[in-house]
């Protein structure tokens, strides 16, 4: 995964596209402070992780600036968020999602919101970088009573 990122960034500095070549930077320097911190490579799944943590943070700096009227940073973030969700493996649909917690829930047996987070972590495991984590809580929520 981070050579594909490497070769990517290789490729849209050579295209000229300033937003992917800036969003791509930053992702590898993130990528690279964390192998700093832990000592080692990451291993793909990390990556995914570190990914959608970007995501989640745009996302979120989508939102305060909508609600400041600044469409020209709503527009740049939004547009790093379409760059780094090339990078996420096909996203789970709404009922997707809703039969992987029931077979969770079925497997695990869970019988009530005391066992959300074994579901949730369940979940997320089992389908890393498919899923939102909103969108899975939310899933898993409407299942447990």
């Amino acid at each position: 995964m981070k050579q594909r990122l490497q070769k990517d960034l290789t490729e849209a500095m050579k295209a000229r596209q300033a937003a992917r070549v800036s969003t791509l930077r930053l992702l590898l320097s993130q990528i690279k402070n964390e192998e700093i911190a832990r000592g080692g490579a990451l291993a793909d799944p990390e990556v995914l992780a570190l990914i959608q943590r970007g995501i989640k943070t745009r996302r979120e700096s989508v939102e305060q600036f909508e609600r400041g009227g600044r469409a020209d940073l709503v527009g740049k973030e939004s547009e790093e968020i379409a760059i780094l969700e090339a990078y996420l493996p096909r996203q789970l649909s709404p009922e997707e999602v809703s039969r992987a917690a029931q077979d969770i829930i079925r497997e695990l047996g869970a019988q009530s919101k005391k066992d959300m987070g074994r579901v949730m972590k369940t979940l997320m495991e089992r389908h890393a970088g498919q899923v939102d984590g909103r969108q899975a809580s939310a899933a898993v929520a409407a299942l447990l009573k």
